[in-house]
């Protein structure tokens, strides 16, 4: 079967891509100028910038045009947001810890050892966890402002598995859901995979622009809201209580179920309640304990409407079937002899800690950031290309995130996603110091 007769062209372009003959940078002809040169139809010449763009060769930036993209960054660090290799110092993924934390798994697993029913663990669990647990992550729930009984509560393998059997059991292929123009990586893999359609809503202040979610939801037959009201990854908004009720009424309006991710909501404990205070009859509560002890403790919680529960259970049941007893059974007893909020205030003291590290380096700069996240939204100068500003650092050995993994819309703004809470002060010092020296060389 012969090729596609555009397909020549998509290799002679990667390989000048490749071959450095088309560096990084370079502006390539607009789609119609491409065609004409070609004889190609159009849409045909647009099919050659999507292929390119799906290799990772190019990106299409609205008003702008397409661009060759900088070779030297790692496909991940642009698109997927993935951890960094050994020895690179990694503003690119949190997992913030405090002196201590070894020496507390060391104990707990002494004193899990000693338990009676340790024997039981060894067994599959229920679902959702045994009810004893479920009413303790209840109970837990009141420290974040959230009023749920046990049974509205399911035990899951950390926050992101909490999502994705949230999205199996309640969307099907095909549903239209509204997130923010900037949003978690980790929901667009979900709607991805599950044949979502994401549509976003630009930010306005402390919160999503409610008026052009209206709008939206008037356009379209929206069926579900992904949001992050209290410590929005990764622009480190606290959405008000204002904001929220309006936010709840408008859902209830147009009959949305949202999905509430509530993971870093432990850093602003002086946040208003959870976004399901307003809307509890349609609203799923997501977060773990991935961020507030140790991303290597799977545990994280959905607390759900009642007659969500069976269906959530059966997602569970469908990925995982249960958290592993021995992790649950370690994050109950640290929730119980109050190990879990001491660490969650540790780790308040560290993250402020290093915002303030952060805006003494990047001082002058434009930054969008709260005084006690573990990251810095940091928008680049007109003109600046952020896939070459992280490809020059990671030459040096400092790995962050552009703005592509966050993106839920065109156009991606140019602009870093540092990670704070991976690396040792000192070493984040010097390396948000080779950031401002970087840059300062855009201006």
């Amino acid at each position: 079967m012969p090729l596609p007769r555009y397909k020549p062209l998509v290799d002679r372009l990667a390989a000048d891509i490749r071959q450095g003959r088309l560096p990084p940078g370079t502006r390539l002809p607009t789609h119609r100028a491409l065609a004409a040169a070609e004889g190609l139809a159009l849409v045909t010449a647009t099919r050659v910038y999507a292929e390119l763009e799906a290799m990772g060769l190019v990106s299409g930036e609205t008003g702008r045009g397409t661009f060759v993209r900088e070779a030297g960054l790692p496909r991940g660090l642009g698109i997927d947001q993935q951890a960094a290799a050994d020895g690179v110092v990694d503003l690119n993924f949190n997992y913030p810890t405090v002196p201590g934390q070894a020496e507390l798994l060391r104990q707990a697993l002494r004193q899990l050892a000693a338990a009676g029913d340790l024997e039981a663990l060894l067994r599959y669990q229920p679902h959702g966890g045994r009810p004893h647990e479920r009413a303790a992550i209840a109970r837990h729930l009141q420290d974040r402002g959230l009023q749920v009984p046990g049974d509205q509560v399911l035990i899951v393998d950390g926050a992101q598995h909490g999502l994705a059997a949230t999205v199996m059991a309640l969307l099907q292929p095909g549903d239209v859901v509204v997130t923010d123009a900037l949003t978690y990586p980790g929901f667009k893999v979900l709607a991805e995979q599950q044949h979502l359609e994401l549509l976003a809503v630009p930010a306005a202040g402390q919160g999503p622009d409610l008026d052009a979610l209206e709008a939206l939801c008037r356009r379209r037959q929206v069926r579900a809201l992904y949001t992050m009201p209290t410590l929005h990854n990764p622009l480190g908004w606290v959405m008000s209580a204002t904001r929220r009720r309006q936010l709840a009424a408008l859902a209830r309006r147009h009959g949305l179920l949202v999905i509430e991710d509530a993971a870093y909501a432990y850093l602003a404990p002086e946040a208003p309640p959870p976004l399901a205070t307003w809307l509890p009859e349609a609203t799923v509560y997501v977060s773990g304990l991935s961020k507030s002890v140790a991303t290597g403790l799977r545990v994280g919680l959905v607390a759900a409407p009642a007659e969500w529960v069976p269906r959530l259970q059966r997602a569970i049941r469908a990925t995982t079937w249960n958290t592993p007893g021995v992790m649950t059974a370690i994050a109950l007893g640290w929730l119980a002899d109050g190990t879990v909020a001491r660490l969650e205030a540790d780790k308040r003291v560290d993250a402020a800690m290093r915002q303030q590290l952060a805006a003494q380096a990047l001082r002058g700069l434009r930054l969008r950031t709260h005084p006690s996240s573990y990251f810095v939204w940091l928008p680049l100068p007109e003109g600046a290309r952020a896939d070459r500003v992280a490809a020059a650092l990671l030459k040096d050995g400092i790995s962050v995130s552009t703005a592509e993994p966050f993106a839920a819309a065109a156009p991606v703004p140019h602009a870093l996603r540092l990670a704070l809470g991976s690396v040792a002060p000192d070493e984040l010092r010097k390396a948000l110091a080779r950031v401002r020296e970087e840059v300062d060389g855009l201006q």
